[in-house]
């Protein structure tokens, strides 16, 4: 892995007091893995911030978000200085995202005796699907639906329960969870292919241009050189992988 080491303006737009705050999603199970005994985030997403503060020479301080929306919704307070979430483009218009690091594909389930057969079947008139509306899967599929209905939840536990409980169409989410899911409904299956593959990138409050530009660069670097497939190895993570060149 190379230096990237940061030069003086770009380490005053991201972490002007000597402490880089970065804002990490802890409802990706995929990304947070774990809890440390001071209550940080243990995982593939603080690993990456925290390989971001070293390469800067700055102190770093995780601020935990039980959700992407809330994350996302912080940037424009100022809560953080590096947020890693899901790339997706109703975020981008306060946020500046690098590449992705890493992806995850977003499917269907849909019910025993369905006759959904693959993903192409889901977009149709009377169909409805359930979905975490704030994930970036539930996003694209906002900005991408024509003609079937989005109920959208709180939670991911939640859409699974409205799938279940309103007998819907299909249950939209992260292949990994799906295949929890798919086990405790009996001859319900995960449709074959993606829908989307969720970018998880890493992002900056839009006015802070000149970081953005060494942060992709970093995150080009992290792929690379073999440091995200070895954060995914280390923290034995199924479902995720190296996201392709920029």
């Amino acid at each position: 892995m190379t230096t990237f080491e940061a030069d003086p303006s770009v380490r005053a737009e991201l972490a002007p007091t000597g402490i880089l705050r970065a804002g990490i999603n802890t409802g990706n199970f995929l990304l947070v893995t774990d809890r440390a005994e001071n209550g940080d985030p243990v995982g593939v997403s603080p690993d990456v911030a925290a390989e971001i503060a070293r390469r800067l020479g700055v102190a770093l301080k995780m601020i935990p978000y039980a959700d992407p929306g809330s994350l996302a919704d912080a940037a424009e307070r100022g809560e953080w200085d590096i947020g890693n979430i899901g790339a997706e483009p109703q975020r981008a218009r306060t946020i500046t995202f690098t590449p992705a690091y890493c992806e995850i594909e977003a499917t269907y389930l849909v019910p025993a005796g369905s006759s959904i057969r693959s993903i192409e079947d889901v977009d149709r008139p009377g169909v409805r699907i359930a979905t975490k509306g704030r994930a970036a899967y539930g996003l694209w599929l906002e900005n991408n639906l024509r003609h079937a209905e989005l109920l959208r939840t709180d939670t991911i536990d939640g859409s699974f329960e409205v799938f279940v409980e309103q007998e819907l169409d299909a249950l939209a989410g992260l292949k990994p969870r799906l295949l929890q899911d798919v086990e405790r409904l009996p001859g319900a299956r995960i449709l074959e292919g993606q829908f989307s593959a969720v970018q998880q990138a890493v992002g900056t409050p839009r006015h802070n241009a000149h970081a953005a530009a060494w942060l992709a660069g970093v995150v080009e670097d992290f792929k690379s050189s073999g440091f995200i497939a070895q954060l995914i190895e280390k923290h034995r993570v199924q479902g995720l992988t190296v996201a392709p060149p920029a």
